[in-house]
């Protein structure tokens, strides 16, 4: 039997499917993680959002946050397609310390996290630092540049939050797209070399 004519003859070219990568984006309470998944994610972004109600009175504080009225209460989900061969999961995590226990299992597989801190409340972010450098999964330090935030230098805040010298401090705007893709950049070349040592 002739084969097929070649005009007919489809050349197969093997397409691979899409590197998938898991990244976290994590802090204290009130901190923007919600607001970053958001200003990130191409796609409207999974929220676990719940009115906050008179039983967290006297629990979370909210003397910095006045105008907070929801809060995370399981995780965040947002996608963010790179090109054919890479997609981002950014999974944000819940802030308060009653919902940590989600924390485990949405580490698990992560390339590694941003840990977003509101300088004006840095105390908050310590949980979330010394969680990542425990279980040895990289992280950036991303400090939310809100609007009554005291200037530092990177210097000033690596030696306040005793950061690994390899760390990277990025500065963001978690409402502000181009800016939440810097520190996953960061982030990503920050796990890159450290898979590499």
């Amino acid at each position: 039997m002739d084969s097929a004519p070649s005009e007919l003859t489809a050349t197969r070219t093997e397409v691979s499917a899409p590197i998938p990568l898991k990244i976290l984006v994590a802090g204290g309470f009130g901190v923007g993680k919600t607001t970053m998944v958001g200003a990130l994610s191409e796609i409207p972004p999974v929220s676990t959002e719940q009115e906050m109600t008179t039983l967290s009175e006297g629990v979370d504080d909210v003397s910095q946050v006045a105008e907070k009225r929801t809060t995370t209460v399981a995780m965040d989900f947002g996608r963010i397609t790179i090109d054919e061969s890479m997609i981002l999961y950014v999974f944000g995590t819940p802030g308060q310390n009653r919902f940590w226990f989600m924390w485990d299992e949405l580490t698990v597989g992560a390339v590694g996290a941003v840990v977003l801190i509101d300088l004006r409340r840095v105390d908050d972010c310590f949980a979330a630092i010394d969680f990542f450098e425990s279980r040895r999964v990289p992280f950036v330090a991303a400090i939310n540049e809100f609007d009554d935030t005291a200037a530092f230098t990177d210097a000033h805040i690596r030696d306040a939050l005793v950061l690994p010298a390899d760390c990277p401090v990025v500065r963001l705007d978690a409402r502000n797209a181009d800016s939440c893709q810097a520190a996953l950049i960061a982030l990503v070349e920050h796990a890159l070399a450290r898979s590499e040592r």
